[in-house]
């Protein structure tokens, strides 16, 4: 893969596609106009591998037709030219199509690259139930005597067993037929588990109300269980609608999340792209040791075949791959849906709330208390919200959250009185320390002046503040509860020995992203019977962040 830094392959992605070409039903030569169509600007905008439909070429709703021996050579006949016209692309692409081999038809999935027939797939399992009858037209892949078929003039591996690998020992394609994902333990499993990071599908699926969704849901489940990329096309517009409805539904998904879905629907071709984090793939498949262990359980032998060779990059290709076809939000904790967020918000407080109320409760009855510094700013308030809602959880007096406010050189006299506010109104018991004298004696004990405005003027505050809350853990017999974050931990963005240190850090594992919804979410379900505590946090979040061990501008906070 290439090295350019601005290139996103560089970085372990690959780009996939998902294509839905309108279909003229038993005519293949036309067809290939039709897959042409929306092949050709996936492979613009750079994609690797593009997926087609179930029984493209032809249509699935053929029906008797794929008895016809003038389909079943047209149909050849078209994977030719379409083989040829796409000779030049280092893109390949998975299409349906029918297939007589060993005096059986079989409903295939051909993977082609660079004019060359990589692998012949067979449909595993046939549905026989409700509008589907394809025992009627097609033998099943057990049903086959070779293992290989000639094809366009070219040797092919033919088989329901067939990895397909590229130059990128992290893409692994694995190709399947529709009901072949629907069955209770899917090809599409095993191949993961002999390594396949890329399940495509090709599918029809007419439409019924209601199945969209199941479909994203099972497919979703399967690249989330299997981590990997699952792709999804299904046929389109031009299928004959005389007993069944399609409505072209394509998608991608990875480690079950939705990257990009097509429009439904459409009476034209269309398709989708979406960058695949490969390396993220392969990562979670290493940390993940039951993955392995399940692996072993399923010792299948599986034949490979090869991805030609490295793909150039192409002038009109050249710059393709310096964006992104992938969403990269900057609130990854944050669901853009209110309804979720709420949902989101509320599992967060109460995973929170049942930690800290098992820790409380692993402690002796007189020790059933906690201590937290509040400064008035959204991590502390976040996490006094929780103590409070742990004690009425547990039946326990607000009054076992000590909450200290303890204003240094930095505190602006906004965020002092909400800390004030907030402790009195959620009914903590009021602690306050004037930490200033004690930091002082600390420079006088050091010989550092008070005007040098530097790390140890910040961080003596910063200890002075723990060890206030050290002291009085142990004077009222309680817990200190840390109120740093998760991006604070991350990034290095906190004091050793000062709000890095607690007995239990409540806000450890969450980010800060998602605080100030928490917040916003506490305020209006938890506390929404409690106008006064509402009214405080609402004014908190309008506060600008910061750690105040600076003195104020002009009274504003300085940093």
């Amino acid at each position: 893969m290439p090295n350019n830094f601005l290139d996103i392959r560089t970085h372990g992605f690959v780009r996939m596609a998902v294509v839905v070409p309108r279909v003229l039903v038993g005519d293949p030569h036309e067809n290939v106009k039709h897959h042409l169509d929306v092949l050709e600007p996936a492979y613009r905008a750079g994609s690797y591998y593009a997926l087609c439909p179930e029984l493209s070429l032809t249509g699935y709703t053929c029906a008797d037709l794929f008895h016809s021996q003038a389909l079943l050579e047209g149909a050849v006949e078209a994977l030719a030219g379409l083989l040829e016209a796409t000779a030049s692309w280092e893109m390949g692409f998975s299409i349906g199509m029918p297939l007589q081999i060993d005096h059986a038809v079989f409903n295939v999935a051909v993977t082609c690259v660079q004019g060359r027939i990589l692998s012949v797939v067979p449909k595993t399992y046939l549905p026989q139930y409700r509008e589907f009858y394809e025992a009627r037209y097609f033998a099943r892949a057990a049903e086959a005597q070779s293992d290989t078929v000639t094809l366009c003039g070219q040797t092919v591996p033919f088989g329901p067993d067939i990895l397909i690998r590229t130059d990128d020992t992290r893409v692994v394609i694995y190709p399947t037929i529709c009901e072949d994902d629907w069955v209770p333990v899917p090809p599409s499993a095993r191949a993961a588990l002999a390594g396949a990071t890329i399940l495509a599908n090709l599918s029809a699926s007419n439409v019924v109300i209601g199945k969209a969704k199941y479909r994203e849901d099972l497919i979703l489940a399967s690249s989330g269980r299997n981590e990997a990329a699952h792709l999804y096309a299904a046929a389109g517009f031009g299928e004959s609608t005389m007993d069944t409805v399609w409505d072209g539904h394509a998608f991608i998904t990875e480690r079950g999340y939705m990257l990009a879905r097509t429009e439904r629907f459409r009476t034209d071709g269309t398709y989708v792209t979406a960058d695949i984090d490969v390396e993220a793939l392969v990562r979670e498949r290493g940390v993940q040791g039951s993955f392995r262990q399940n692996a072993m359980d399923y010792k299948d032998a599986w034949r490979s075949v090869t991805w030609p060779a490295e793909p150039k990059d192409t002038p009109q290709l050249s710059t393709e791959h310096h964006t992104f076809h992938r969403h990269i939000t900057s609130h990854p904790f944050v669901p853009m849906n209110p309804d979720e967020r709420d949902e989101r918000c509320h599992e967060v407080f109460m995973i929170q709330s049942s930690g800290l109320a098992t820790k409380l409760l692993s402690l002796p009855e007189d020790t059933r208390k906690v201590i937290i510094g509040v400064s008035g700013g959204q991590d502390s308030t976040h996490a006094l919200n929780v103590a409070v809602h742990t004690m009425d959880l547990l039946d326990l007096p607000r009054s076992h959250v000590v909450a200290m406010t303890m204003p240094g050189f930095g505190t602006t006299n906004r965020t002092y009185d909400n800390a004030c506010a907030l402790i009195r109104a959620v009914g903590a018991t009021f602690h306050e320390i004037d930490i200033k004298p004690a930091v002082r004696q600390v420079f006088a004990d050091i010989e550092h002046s008070e005007d040098m405005k530097n790390l140890v003027y910040e961080n003596t505050q910063a200890w002075t503040r723990k060890l206030e809350e050290m002291a009085t853990a142990a004077k009222v017999k309680g817990i200190v509860l840390g109120t740093g974050d998760l991006s604070e931990l991350a990034l290095g963005w906190c004091t050793m020995f000062g709000d890095h240190a607690s007995h239990y850090g409540i806000n450890a594992g969450i980010p800060k992203t998602l605080i100030s919804y928490l917040i916003t979410w506490t305020a209006e379900v938890v506390f929404k019977e409690e106008k006064e505590v509402h009214d405080v946090l609402m004014d908190i979040l309008d506060t600008p962040i910061s750690p105040e061990l600076l003195p104020p501008k002009e009274g504003e906070i300085a940093h």
